[in-house]
């Protein structure tokens, strides 16, 4: 297969005043490319203007922050180490926690069809939050497994575990899973993002392999699931394995970025099964990515995520992109 590279250009730049440690996840605003969300190892959240490059605010969790996400423009939630959930008024500079689990919470998104937050924890529940007040109302269980990932496309709620199992929830109705699967991957979920036309879901594993599935289960759309291999570098004789960390959608074209410890980032079209391009090489793992709501813009966040001496230091490029990158050719 012929791979379009994409060389570092003046259409890519690194964001300043970034956290003192490793990144864990970098979200767009819902309606702008002009603000992200990033959560950092060194507990801090914070907000940066990205056309002025420039920090806007920062807050801080007692332990390492794992997630965070928008509710509109103004409201922001994260979750962490320290088991709490905080919600942060990024106007009136405030905050509030919303409540805890009792492990650390791993994901968190703002599921807008219910105006509700959703948190994952290493407890092995999901819990809802109801956006206006500090109120938990539900607390569901996902197999006393670790959530390690989790993705919300309007109703559809796809949520992933420790031991390779997939929860297909519809957030209108929580009162029963939808769906439980098993991962088609042999090895450890990593990320799992669902298609913005909520056909299906990608699903990454720490082996260097995605799987593209559809939540129809209908025999004849299932004939249609796939897995790929990508991440690897021949090296020798040798092809070396790396995790494949991030997914994020362009909402536009329903392609999709991949992220890895190898330090690339592929564009893919799921439903021709093609790589569209790769970027060039960043200087360590990407740990986070994700594009904008209009697909202008893909955050890339690159840390260092595994225990190696060397640590390179912590950044986060903003890219603008092109249809020639995310466009189904």
């Amino acid at each position: 297969m012929t791979v379009t590279r994409v060389a570092e250009s003046r259409t890519e730049f690194k964001l300043k005043s970034l956290p003192e440690d490793a990144i864990s996840s970098v979200k767009f605003a819902p309606k702008s490319n002009q603000f992200i969300l990033v959560s950092s190892w060194d507990c801090s959240v914070r907000l940066y203007d990205v056309s002025a490059n420039i920090e806007r605010h920062k807050y801080n969790h007692e332990l390492p922050v794992l997630d965070v996400c928008f509710r509109d423009g103004v409201h922001s939630y994260s979750g962490g180490l320290d088991q709490t959930l905080k919600m942060y008024d990024l106007n009136a500079g405030s905050e509030t926690i919303l409540g805890d689990h009792k492990g650390a919470i791993r994901c968190v998104e703002f599921a807008s069809e219910v105006n509700a937050v959703l948190t994952g924890s290493w407890d092995g529940t999901v819990k809802m939050w109801d956006s206006r007040v500090p109120n938990c109302v539900g607390t569901y269980n996902q197999g006393n497994e670790r959530v390690y990932t989790m993705s919300i496309v309007g109703e559809k709620f796809v949520v992933g575990t420790s031991g390779r199992k997939i929860f297909v929830w519809d957030v209108r109705n929580m009162g029963h899973v939808n769906q439980r699967r098993e991962s088609s991957l042999k090895y450890q979920t990593r990320c799992i993002r669902v298609f913005p036309n909520k056909q299906g879901y990608v699903l990454s594993s720490i082996e260097g392999r995605v799987a593209v599935e559809y939540l129809d289960s209908n025999p004849e759309v299932q004939k249609k699931k796939y897995a790929f291999k990508c991440h690897r570098i021949k090296d020798g004789g040798l092809e070396k394995i790396y995790p494949v960390n991030a997914i994020s959608f362009h909402s536009v074209y329903n392609t999709f970025a991949t992220g890895g410890s190898d330090g690339y980032v592929n564009i893919w079209d799921g439903f021709n099964k093609k790589r569209l391009c790769q970027f060039h090489r960043y200087n360590t793992a990407v740990s986070s990515l994700s594009f904008s709501h209009d697909g202008s813009a893909l955050a890339i966040a690159c840390s260092q995520l595994d225990d190696s001496d060397d640590t390179p230091e912590d950044v986060l490029y903003i890219r603008y992109v092109t249809d020639q990158e995310t466009k189904p050719k």
